[in-house]
């Protein structure tokens, strides 16, 4: 019988991981930068279980009984509030980040299941506004391709603060991905770096958001509902001051959310996680007598219809996805294995967004890579797994009795974990407790 070696013992603390890291910072003398969002474990939505009904509780049948999921959007000053056939919308990610075709994708899908996409960093192109029944215009710091008369065409501006992977830090675009096309939209050169504003140049607090939102509501003639996005920090707060200064629905970002390119040590160490950020939202909603008034979109590592669901039964109206979107158009599909290897990863690992070598042609301005994502089937693709998701969500909501996912509440929850009770505030399983309740 072999006997371990004691001498190989690794460290909890500095592992083969950590090492690396330690040896490539000391080699390189830069830190690491990428894509994707935190890839450490942090408690999440598969820490929680629904509680069905069987006899306290009364079911829904199958698919003969109706679970409706439509949601309006924006209904508190906007006079074109937007009304989606799901609560589930697609989170924005730039053109420049992604390519024109991953973007053209992403409003096929989204238009097919009755449901919004949103611009990004860096403009509206053509090809997104001419596929997207509903569009959410991004509002960011660094103003990159903002334009009035986009503004106008919009059916609703999201007005960004924050985001999960990076609150309190600005976007990154580096050089090799700033074509002509990108750095024309930008007023940015060719080829350089580009490292957006961590907050916005022409106000300093929540006064000054009030007065910049009555400002977007009359380049729109009140007509476009606006989101208030903040990434999940300080995230009781924060929902309180976007509320009174007049957002119509704000968005919350937990730290599981992706990012085209920051630092890994922001990704990793910054922000709350998702399961933690909804119930303080949703705490602030109802201590202003504005929840469901004023509605609460959720993002931030949504892969299923059992994450839609919980979130929304955590009190959230609608939720949106990213990285998942992107996995449904071809990211890290094991088709592109031999290309990722060349690239010295491997399909399901690779996270170097920044590089601009994407092989499926999602997260890359090369126009003979661009060409491996045929935006027709993307979309598609698209569309069948935000049904899929809608119909886990449903079957979810009809076994605890719900005619709508909006029905859905903390009292159909349990926490697997004390973590996860305390941060979703449901009881741990098969007790009455909920840690830090009082």
């Amino acid at each position: 019988m072999n006997t371990p070696n004691p001498a190989l013992r690794e460290s909890a603390t500095f592992d083969r991981g950590v090492i690396s890291e330690i040896q490539r910072a000391a080699e390189t003398g830069i830190y690491d930068i990428r894509g994707w969002g935190a890839k450490r474990r942090l408690p999440h939505f598969d820490d929680l279980l629904f509680l069905g009904a069987s006899m306290s509780r009364y079911p829904l049948e199958g698919y003969r009984e109706k679970c409706d999921t439509d949601v309006v959007l924006g209904d508190r000053n906007a006079k074109f509030p937007l009304h989606l056939d799901i609560p589930i919308t697609i989170a924005g990610m730039s053109f420049g980040a992604l390519s024109g075709q991953a973007k053209e994708a992403l409003g096929r899908g989204a238009s097919e299941v009755g449901t919004s996409t949103t611009t990004g960093d860096g403009g509206m192109t053509p090809e997104e506004r001419g596929q997207s029944k509903n569009l959410v215009y991004q509002y960011l710091p660094s103003r990159y391709g903002m334009n009035p008369d986009d503004l106008r065409k919009a059916d609703a501006i999201e007005i960004v603060l924050g985001q999960g992977a990076k609150p309190g830090g600005g976007g990154m675009l580096l050089g090799q991905k700033i074509t002509e096309r990108v750095a024309g939209m930008r007023t940015l050169p060719m080829g350089v770096d580009q490292r957006s504003a961590c907050r916005h140049p022409d106000w300093t607090g929540p006064d000054d958001l009030a007065i910049k939102i009555i400002e977007l509501r009359e380049i729109t003639n009140w007509e476009k509902p606006i989101y208030i996005k903040v990434g999940a920090t300080r995230t009781y707060y924060d929902v309180k001051l976007a509320v009174k200064a007049g957002a119509d629905v704000v968005v919350v970002d937990g730290m599981q959310g992706g990012t085209a390119a920051t630092q890994d040590v922001f990704i990793e160490h910054v922000g709350i996680p998702t399961l933690a950020a909804i119930p303080q939202a949703v705490q602030a909603l109802q201590e202003l007598g504005v929840h469901r008034k004023v509605q609460l979109i959720v993002s931030g590592g949504i892969r299923s219809g059992a994450d839609v669901a919980k979130a929304m039964a955590l009190g959230a109206d609608a939720v949106a996805i990213g990285t998942a979107a992107l996995i449904t158009l071809g990211d890290n599909s094991p088709r592109y294995a031999k290309q990722y290897e060349e690239l010295g990863s491997a399909a399901g690992f690779y996270d170097d967004f920044q590089a601009g070598k994407d092989p499926a042609g999602i997260t890359t301005q090369d126009p003979e890579l661009s060409k491996n994502l045929d935006p027709v089937e993307g979309g598609r693709r698209l569309a069948n797994y935000l049904r899929v998701l809608t119909m886990e969500a449903q079957t979810l909501a009809r076994a605890c009795g719900k005619s709508h996912l909006r029905n859905l509440e903390p009292e159909d929850l349990v926490a697997l974990t004390v973590e996860a009770s305390a941060m979703a505030r449901v009881p741990l399983a098969g007790t009455t407790w909920i840690p830090g309740a009082l």
